[in-house]
């Protein structure tokens, strides 16, 4: 064969081979998502408020045998616009990292054919500057967490379905018991995270948690982060203050919402005769329907508390997704839209 003729068809084999590599990239197939003001915005301007269910983690789901899509379409199903990925850092070492980010890849895609976002929640509590923890299901280290934030954004670059880095979940340190912790040391630590991601992908939305247990965010508006595109996160369970709550709701992060967004990942009720039941979740639909309603007037996004039939306040009591008292109150609120109630006490 001729010199020519081989060159030929190599260039052809080269083009080919380019043209080939550029389809199998997974193609946006959601509008991206950024911050405009206090607000999440898609690519049109359009305002969007995320409204879904945070999962367990999938560790627990491929041992339960739910690990798969109809779990995502019954979140679907329920009225999700988003669903939350609870990344445990022990689960993630046990079940090895390419192993478990091949899981995640299938949750995600899942979760984006049937047209809904995706929160990565780095699901540690406790105290990140100190390396103390909760309980050894969070035990991490810094360097750890802002690997886990490197290969996260090296791997969902250009994603526009994964649309949250949840970077850490509740910072305490737990009234001294996990060493100490301020909200400027706090800030200088998701400060690193958000440069980690940024340098990669600077399309993502960081997602920055309170102190206490993911709740606090009182200091933020005269000190914020650092940083462009960020939207903060509270977990306002209902014993977290006492009732009347609106106005404590206001005073400790509801004031956030109105010059930057905010995004409630973790909230719920349920009744102390429930299974799980615990402080600070015990409370009733009455409770639901204000945060519901306060949500809706500060434009507030939110998943809640738990998909999953074990983890207090559960939504589901069995795999056969019979409801649960807080499962009752917000599949009909997601369904039927009813993000205003009028009949509370």
């Amino acid at each position: 064969m001729k010199k020519s003729v081989i060159l030929l068809f190599a260039v052809i084999f080269v083009v080919v081979g380019v043209f080939c590599a550029k389809k199998s990239v997974k193609e946006p197939t959601l509008p991206q998502i950024k911050v405009e003001g206090n607000s999440f915005v898609d690519t049109d301007g359009n305002i969007i408020i995320f409204r879904g269910l945070a999962l367990s983690d999938l560790h627990k789901l491929v041992e339960d045998g739910k690990w798969n899509k109809e779990h995502l379409q019954m979140a679907k199903d329920w009225g999700a616009n988003v669903v939350r990925f609870a990344v445990h850092p022990l689960w993630l070492r046990e079940h090895g990292h390419d192993a478990y980010y091949q899981l995640l890849d299938q949750g995600i895609a899942w979760a984006e054919e049937l047209g809904m976002y995706a929160i990565i929640d780095w699901h540690s509590i406790g105290n990140l500057k100190d390396e103390k923890f909760f309980r050894d299901i969070y035990e991490t280290t810094q360097l750890e967490t802002f690997e886990f934030w490197e290969a996260m954004a090296k791997r969902y670059k250009g994603r526009t379905s994964v649309a949250f880095f949840e970077i850490f979940n509740e910072p305490t340190f737990f009234n001294g018991q996990l060493g100490s912790l301020t909200w400027d040391e706090w800030k200088v630590y998701n400060e690193k995270m958000i440069d980690i991601i940024y340098e990669i992908d600077n399309t993502k939305i960081p997602l920055v948690a309170g102190l206490g247990w993911g709740y606090l965010l009182n200091e933020v508006v005269n000190n914020p982060i650092d940083r462009e595109g960020v939207a903060y996160v509270t977990h306002p369970y209902p014993q977290k203050v006492e009732p009347p709550w609106e106005e404590k709701w206001e005073r400790d992060w509801g004031h956030v919402a109105d010059i930057y967004p905010v995004f409630a990942t973790e909230f719920g009720f349920m009744s102390k005769d429930e299974k799980g039941a615990h402080i600070p979740c015990i409370s009733d639909e009455n409770y639901g329907k204000r945060l519901v309603n306060y949500f809706t007037r500060k434009g507030v996004s939110w998943t809640v508390w738990c998909f999953d039939p074990d983890w207090a306040p559960t939504l589901i009591t069995d795999w056969d997704y019979n409801l649960s008292l807080q499962g009752t109150f917000f599949k009909n609120v997601l369904q039927n839209r009813v993000f205003n109630f009028t009949d509370v006490e």
